[in-house]
């Protein structure tokens, strides 16, 4: 009998790790992109807590067939660590979607999309409180980039009570995501996915009922239903599912400056499906964005 010796990662392994989570933020990035425009197109059809209740559920039906098995295998484990799956569940689950779904109340899709890319910022910060080197090479991209999303909030016309919400859900997202990368690696992957969407949704049920005793509820019709699928399986159990690998692989920060990327691909989506306007100053800020993204993603030196 041949004794079956463990395999160590290889160097090819090794160095397609970056490569991996780049696109997997950059996949990530860009689905979360058609969100803001769903959520500004449900802003008259769909409450917020409603929308980010729904969206949830369905996140926890897409994701249940995967990692509802496995969780329940690891239940001991996250009761170990039930602060942080509850912190994480908060964070990224109940509270930054539903200010998202707020602020689409008053503010133009690609508005929140330039305000929300200021969320790396703050992962960067946090990773740096954390210990975490930043590098001159990285720490130029951010800025240059950080330079691009400035440019684009200050031709962006008004400023509105929708943006504070805006700002409340990027100190939400860069707070999660600097806790992904503390997550313990024994909870998994969708495991952890189904148990963060499982207790978000139940956080957000009390808020869920006040709402449509308050309300009432919204017709679900084919414009409705189809954008809350989209957010539901799209933005939420593939996109949460790539973004958690990217920070595992790549780190908040890095993966953070490819969430740059947002206010590009909201501008975009925004100006073909809700058509809202583009001028110069948008198209000068997209190039300082992707040249920020292409110089920080890089390797850190």
């Amino acid at each position: 009998m041949t004794a079956v010796l463990p395999r160590t990662p290889t160097s090819a392994s090794t160095s397609a790790a970056p490569v991996l989570g780049l696109a997997c933020a950059a996949l990530a990035t860009v689905v979360w992109s058609g969100s803001f425009v769903a959520s500004r197109g449900l802003h008259d059809s769909v409450p917020p807590i409603q929308h980010a209740f729904w969206r949830w559920v369905i996140a926890l039906l897409a994701v249940a067939p995967f990692g509802a098995r496995q969780a329940w295998r690891r239940r001991a484990l996250f009761r170990r660590h039930a602060r942080y799956v509850f912190l994480t569940s908060l964070l990224g689950v109940a509270v930054y979607n539903t200010l998202v779904n707020q602020a689409g109340l008053t503010t133009p899709a690609a508005t929140m999309g330039m305000i929300m890319a200021a969320s790396p910022v703050l992962m960067a910060v946090l990773e740096r409180l954390g210990g975490v080197r930043l590098g001159a090479r990285r720490a130029t991209g951010l800025l240059i980039a950080c330079a691009g999303v400035a440019l684009l909030v200050g031709g962006a016309a008004r400023f509105s009570a929708g943006d504070l919400w805006m700002i409340a859900a990027a100190c939400c997202f860069a707070g999660y995501s600097a806790l992904l990368r503390r997550k313990p690696a024994e909870l998994g992957g969708t495991a952890f996915l189904f148990a963060t969407f499982v207790i978000g949704a139940l956080l957000l049920l009390p808020v869920q009922a006040a709402s449509v005793a308050v309300q009432g509820g919204f017709a679900p019709t084919p414009g409705t239903v189809l954008p809350l699928l989209y957010v539901g399986v799209a933005s939420s159990a593939v996109a949460f599912f790539a973004w958690n690998k990217a920070i595992t692989l790549i780190g908040a920060t890095r993966a953070g400056i490819v969430y740059y990327l947002q206010p590009l691909c909201v501008t975009l989506l925004s100006w073909a499906l809700l058509g809202e306007t583009t001028g110069w100053p948008q198209l000068l800020s997209m190039a300082l964005i992707l040249g920020g993204v292409v110089l920080g993603a890089g390797s850190r030196r």
